[in-house]
């Protein structure tokens, strides 16, 4: 048995054979039908050269399978067909090894599979009769060209009796659901991932601190990154969740922002957004430390309204609570802090209640509170309740809107909390804040108890960075 064979699950036992038949019977229960579902595509990046490989989150959740060009074709009677690349022994010495379609049954637990060559001929025989054709609606932008073409094929078969599918649903809804609460094996894998990337934060403190106590005037973003990858690399993270945001000083109040060259001096703040992926889960973790160990009056007061807003979000955050309350409870602490701080001027914005009436926490704190997390960093999953009506709510940008309340959490789902606040220059606004960017995130995991933050191997607690720093 080569060493393809044996990194793939068992055969019976699999956990993707599994979640193969219950998405087959999800489809059973809205009227049955065949699903198609592709992986992603290699992607260019320069003449001669792609991008690293990164599968689809959907097919990968349903097969493990992470080679490209590969398709699964599933009846909600739980036969399933793969398609894959075929065995090669000249693009083996290049690329590596493939699984091939002749092993792929016994190694991923399909019934059958064949070269993706053969996928349109195979596939008008695996459309014939079927009511219904599912996919992901919106995630494969020529998906729905060539299942135009397939079904053409089949309604070519009519005269001699053959049934073309006249239905065409989104499979999405069904996969989303599926993928929203974590089975055991998940949340291990998960707390892996938090767990190096929490570590990796760790060093990115201990590598400013020791840079600006051996002399150095100060610190490159991009030079805090490299300590990032080098610590989720080392511990078998396959790659970033996603692009690492290192903001130094003023750079800290721009969201989105990309380690760059700037430089990072002694007191000022660092803001690091950064996680890893492990085994296809992503973690999504932030930490603000002070550049050279220890905040200023000034960092410190916004520092501890900010964690006093993400205790507030977990707190709220537990089964039978809503997505949303987190947030809503976090911005209470943030309002409140604003007044208490003079960023914002009760004799012009008024109370705490009138504060979030109108929103005007927003000129400092303008995201929400957490997402949903898995495979991907902003997880699949619907955010809104399925089963109630709709209400009217606040909006959040200071009017109203109807729609349905937030979902309720229960064990197994996986959420960010995330408060934050982001002070630029402005009129009114106390000098001594200007430029400070402030966000803590960690990654939760609903249980039946409440939550568990499973990213607090990095320090929170301001009193805990400067110790940690110190040493």
């Amino acid at each position: 048995m080569n060493a393809l064979l044996r990194d793939v699950a068992s055969l019976a036992e699999s956990i993707h054979v599994q979640r193969r038949a219950r998405l087959a019977q999800l489809m059973a229960h809205a009227g049955g039908g065949v699903a198609i579902v592709p992986t992603a595509p290699e992607r260019q990046r320069n003449s001669d050269n792609d991008h690293p490989y990164r599968y689809d989150s959907h097919f990968h959740h349903l097969t493990g399978f992470a080679e490209p060009q590969a398709w699964l074709v599933l009846t909600s009677a739980g036969r399933s067909t793969l398609f894959c690349r075929p065995n090669d022994a000249e693009r083996e010495i290049w690329d590596g090894l493939r699984l091939g379609p002749a092993a792929a049954p016994a190694a991923l637990g399909v019934d059958e599979a064949y070269p993706v060559a053969e996928l349109a001929d195979k596939m008008a025989q695996l459309l014939a009769n079927q009511g219904t054709v599912w996919f992901p609606f919106g995630l494969h932008p020529e998906l729905p060209a060539r299942l135009e073409g397939w079904l053409g094929a089949v309604r070519g078969q009519s005269r001699n009796g053959v049934e073309c599918p006249t239905m065409q649903r989104d499979l999405n809804p069904l996969l989303d659901d599926m993928r929203l609460v974590k089975d055991a094996g998940e949340m291990a894998t998960m707390r892996r991932a938090a767990a190096i990337s929490a570590g990796a934060h760790v060093r990115a403190m201990r590598y400013c601190a020791q840079a600006l106590r051996g002399g150095a005037t100060g610190v490159h973003e991009y030079e805090i990154e490299a300590e990032l990858l080098h610590e989720f690399r080392r511990h078998g993270a396959q790659s970033p969740a996603y692009p690492s945001i290192v903001a130094a000083g003023a750079n800290a109040c721009v969201l989105h922002y990309a380690a760059g060259d700037v430089q990072l001096k002694p007191g000022e703040l660092c803001l690091v957004d950064a996680g890893c992926e492990f085994d296809g889960y992503a973690s999504d973790v932030t930490r603000t430390f002070p550049a050279n160990g220890r905040f200023s009056s000034a960092q410190r007061e916004l520092y501890d309204i900010v964690l006093a807003a993400q205790e507030a979000a977990i707190a709220a955050t537990h089964p039978g609570a809503r997505q949303r309350d987190a947030h809503h409870a976090a911005v209470r602490v943030l309002a409140q802090g604003m007044l208490d701080s003079g960023l914002l001027d009760a004799n012009k914005v008024g109370n705490l209640d009138a504060v979030i009436e109108s929103a005007a926490y927003r000129q400092f704190y303008m995201h929400g509170t957490g997402h949903w997390i898995g495979r991907d960093v902003h997880d699949v999953g619907d955010y809104l309740s399925l089963g109630e009506e709709p209400v009217e709510q606040p909006d959040g940008l200071g009017g109203k809107v109807v729609k349905k309340p937030s979902r309720i959490l229960q064990p197994g789902m996986a959420v960010t909390l995330e408060p934050g606040l982001y002070v630029r220059p402005a009129d009114g606004v106390p000098e001594r804040f200007w430029n400070l960017g402030i966000r803590i995130e960690d990654d939760v995991l609903i249980t039946p108890a409440g939550c568990e933050l499973i990213s607090r191997d990095a320090p929170v607690k301001a009193d805990e960075i400067e110790a940690l720093m110190r040493g």
